[in-house]
């Protein structure tokens, strides 16, 4: 059965590891006849959530008028979601976790999201720096009852050019295959 995925990457460099990383999810999930829309957050204009549940009395409209709009629809229509991010300062970016905090927007709606991927790279030699987004990735998970589908970190890159040719390429391109 064919899916309708979101894919966030959160990197402020266009072709970075983790934008690699999920280019590679995303052709897995093109070839197996899935509908996948990836917005870059790091070049769209995103303000952070204000708390003003706005959202809430409007049906998910935020206050702002931004480009989270457009995300926030293709959330609604989604079924599957995957993030993708290199780790900065043991998180995800700030790009993608203002784009993360808008999706506040949706609490009170709800999604047809079932599932969830993260997809990370770090410059460190171990998975250790990604595991405070792993466990923001799985508590949101378990807040919004999306099954958790994929994790997938790729350690020691410190250019983008040093993830071809790597394993984590193509677990995530299987991943996008079978999601």
């Amino acid at each position: 059965m064919s899916k309708n995925i979101v894919v966030l990457t959160g990197s402020p460099r266009k072709n970075s590891s983790s934008a690699r990383l999920a280019a590679a999810f995303t052709d897995g999930a093109n070839a197996a006849g899935h509908s996948v829309t990836l917005f870059r957050v790091a070049g769209m204009k995103i303000g952070g959530c204000i708390g003003c549940e706005h959202c809430f009395e409007e049906q998910g409209v935020c206050v702002q008028k931004d480009d989270m709009q457009q995300i926030l629809d293709a959330l609604r229509r989604a079924d599957s979601l995957v993030l993708a991010s290199p780790v900065y300062f043991w998180g995800v970016t700030s790009q993608l976790k203002q784009a993360i905090d808008r999706m506040y927007a949706l609490l009170k709606e709800g999604t047809k999201i079932k599932r969830a991927v993260l997809l990370m790279t770090c410059g460190d030699d171990t998975d250790q720096a990604a595991q405070s987004s792993i466990a923001m990735f799985r508590d949101i998970c378990a807040y919004q009852k999306w099954q958790e589908s994929g994790i997938i970190v790729a350690p020691g890159l410190d250019v983008a050019d040093e993830i071809e040719g790597r394993a984590e390429l193509e677990q995530a391109r299987k991943l996008g295959s079978e999601i």
